[in-house]
């Protein structure tokens, strides 16, 4: 029973989320929406962390059967796959090395703040 009220609790944001997606013309998505409803419901006390543990662990659980789908379609279209392999594969390079090096920025920054090192 404690799986069905989670489950409702996170779908209804995520139900949330999709209005605010739908009335809002931002270009954000719906998830994103609703993950920030949800993040603000946990962190004012609406939501208690207990109230969507569960489901929210087992939901992450089953999380790699999601991608069999997507890897069966690149699968099938290999050829077509195979046409943009490199700059394909340089976008994910330098764009893994643009989110490493800013969130390495980011913490040394926060780290000197909270030190007080004020730069």
């Amino acid at each position: 029973m404690k799986y069905i009220k989670q489950a409702f609790i996170i779908f209804f944001i995520s139900f949330l989320g999709e209005l605010l997606n739908k009335y809002i013309p931002l270009p954000v998505p719906a998830g994103v929406y609703g993950l920030v409803l949800l993040l603000g419901a946990l962190c004012s006390g609406v939501v208690k962390l207990p109230d969507v543990e569960n489901f929210g662990a087992l939901m992450i659980e089953m999380m790699p059967l999601m991608f069999v789908p997507p890897a069966a379609g690149v699968i099938v279209h290999y050829k077509e796959v195979l046409s943009v392999i490199a700059p394909f594969t340089a976008a994910a390079i330098i764009s893994t090395a643009a989110v490493m090096a800013a969130t390495g920025f980011v913490t040394q920054r926060m780290m000197r703040r909270r030190d007080g090192g004020g730069k």
